[in-house]
């Protein structure tokens, strides 16, 4: 029995995010989808004393409409100091922050991204290596994409030697379930 779960990735993910790949043994991320603006594709909040601060990665999207996120360009490379010093600003009190910041920071200065999907993947990566996760991670241009919303994650499962299909409550109102049971 092999569970797969498939989603898009996130800037910095949700603690659920987390949760989802660690109860699957293998995680499709999903970057084949269309890059949606205002989204967590390429943003994230953290919490300041000052309150909510939105951290951005900027995104070439203009007369991009139709771009998938995996071709999504990051605009620039100034956003990654910005980001790491909001980060150390606002946590470094934190407990384990040291421990964190070892992983993260060289993610954020040493390394360079011309693409948002490699940036996200080396964030998850770094946070389930630190969290103890072993969950595969794939990426869903390594398979052959069929048509039809539902057909498309059955092929991915059914490729990747899926027996179940793992997915957060919302897909409820977008899957065939018939399609993965066939």
């Amino acid at each position: 029995m092999k569970k797969i779960a498939i989603l898009q990735s996130n800037y910095i993910p949700w603690k659920g995010y987390f949760d989802l790949i660690a109860a699957v043994d293998e995680f499709i991320i999903y970057d084949d989808m269309q890059y949606t603006r205002r989204d967590w594709r390429n943003r994230n909040r953290i919490k300041t004393p000052q309150g909510v601060q939105w951290l951005t990665v900027p995104v070439q999207v203009k007369g991009k409409y139709h771009q998938k996120i995996k071709e999504t360009l990051i605009d620039g490379s100034k956003w990654a100091q910005v980001h790491w010093k909001s980060l150390t600003k606002n946590y470094r009190r934190a407990p384990y922050f040291d421990e964190v910041a070892s992983l993260l920071e060289p993610l954020y200065l040493a390394e360079s991204y011309t693409h948002l999907s490699p940036l996200n993947r080396r964030l998850i990566e770094a946070v389930c290596d630190y969290l103890g996760i072993k969950t595969v991670i794939s990426n869903s241009w390594g398979y052959t994409l069929f048509d039809g919303k539902t057909e498309r994650l059955a092929g991915l499962c059914n490729q990747a030697g899926g027996t179940e299909y793992i997915s957060g409550p919302a897909a409820k109102d977008y899957i065939d379930e018939n399609v993965f049971t066939e």
